[in-house]
């Protein structure tokens, strides 16, 4: 479906801005962790448990969402969704232990991905597939303002108003989505009665999805390049605040710096798609990652590296994780035009829960060194890289409607 560009961009700040619900759930309390931590007596490091329950959360929700908004439509489970993250939200006030904030972290999640899900099933919806890398690029533009801004408004809130408070402000922004979606966001795809939910052709559609490789190949390869950026996301409280012990103002001034990284690639992308195509894109920027998440792991064994160094190799990282995420996710999306849902799902499944299992092993280590999170940092690039060598051999036709200019790969 195209609509009128005089709706285009309402439409994208709309899709822009469900996006970004559970980056600000996941951004917003990492400088809160050590008064956290102090308020529940109990390490950092657990506490980024709590992070990695919000990955599994989302990567259970995708698969529940995904038959429910082929089904039933996509604003129905999107409003369900918004008003579980508002309430589970308001319940991680009550925390009084880590494993209570756990538990809800999980259910924030369980809401939250159902703006994630629906807004990429959106991009499919609103958008003709040659635009897919481009809308999705533009939606990180939007997104950015999560790492700009979160990590400094949660340290101002947990200073001053307590770490609750954070929680308070999250449940209040999703409320605002869920108004501006009910008043404004058209219905991107009718119901769908002859989907099934029960669970045979649940699984059956699933299978579908899991049969075209080129969603296979990119789906897996653009998972474990794309889990880098939440392991950064969950060791970086331990990489600045305890490894270089840098103060909460100064830990959200860097992280917000290292995410221009990650945003401004992602705009780079667009111009870069006049010229080349989504699967070049994706190939150099894993060149870029492997080597620099090596090297970053190797620099940290022997201790090469101080503070500058750490910070230009991260950035180089994240900006590689710009250019890779969207080109990926078009590339793995381009062959469905039914069943767009149940892909949307199964794309952010494998994302989301390569991405928990990877950044759960930071908070198991318990370690208040980065030394975890640049071995996670490596190993996962390393990954993705040998994915994609393997899997594209297997792909016939690489079914993407290339943009006007790019340069089209024989296979």
């Amino acid at each position: 479906m195209s609509h009128p560009s005089r709706i285009r961009l309402p439409i994208i700040l709309i899709l822009g801005a469900l996006s970004t619900i559970s980056p600000l759930a996941i951004d917003m309390y990492l400088p809160a962790f050590p008064g956290i931590a102090a308020a529940l007596h109990t390490s950092t490091a657990k506490i980024s448990l709590s992070i990695s329950s919000y990955f599994v959360g989302i990567a259970a929700g995708q698969l529940f969402y995904g038959p429910l908004l082929d089904r039933f439509g996509r604003k129905l489970p999107l409003y369900c969704g918004l008003v579980l993250f508002i309430v589970a939200s308001l319940l991680c006030l009550a925390s009084r232990t880590v494993d209570w904030l756990v538990a809800m972290r999980f259910l924030q999640a369980l809401g939250g991905c159902a703006a994630q899900v629906a807004a990429m099933a959106m991009v499919r919806d609103f958008f003709p597939v040659h635009e897919t890398a481009r809308i999705i690029s533009l939606l990180i533009l939007i997104l950015g303002v999560s790492p700009l801004l979160a990590p400094t408004v949660g340290g101002f809130v947990a200073v001053h108003l307590g770490w609750q408070w954070v929680f308070i402000v999250l449940a209040l922004f999703a409320f605002l989505v869920l108004a501006v979606c009910w008043r404004w966001l058209p219905e991107g795809h009718p119901p769908d009665p002859s989907v099934s939910l029960r669970l045979k052709p649940i699984v059956g559609n699933f299978s579908d999805v899991l049969k075209e490789r080129q969603f296979l190949t990119y789906a897996l390869s653009g998972a474990f390049a794309f889990s880098g950026l939440l392991v950064y996301v969950a060791g970086s409280p331990i990489i600045f605040m305890e490894a270089f012990h840098v103060s909460a103002a100064t830990f959200g001034a860097i992280f917000a710096g290292l995410s221009v990284g990650f945003i401004g690639s992602n705009q780079v992308n667009v111009l870069l798609l006049r010229k080349f195509s989504s699967e070049q894109i994706f190939r150099a920027a894993l060149w870029v990652q492997c080597p620099a998440a090596l090297l970053f792991l190797i620099g940290t064994i022997y201790g090469w590296f101080g503070l500058v160094t750490t910070l230009v190799l991260l950035f180089i990282t994240l900006s590689s994780l710009g250019l890779a995420y969207p080109n990926a996710a078009a590339l793995a999306m381009a062959p469905f035009d039914r069943n767009i849902g149940s892909a949307s799902a199964m794309l952010g499944f494998l994302q989301i829960g390569v991405s928990s299992i990877a950044s759960a092993s930071i908070g198991i280590f318990d370690s208040h060194s980065m030394m975890p999170v640049a071995l996670i940092l490596a190993a996962t690039s390393w990954i993705g890289m040998a994915i994609l060598a393997i899997g594209r051999r297997s792909i016939i036709r690489l079914r993407f409607l290339e943009e006007s200019g790019a340069i089209p790969l024989p296979h």
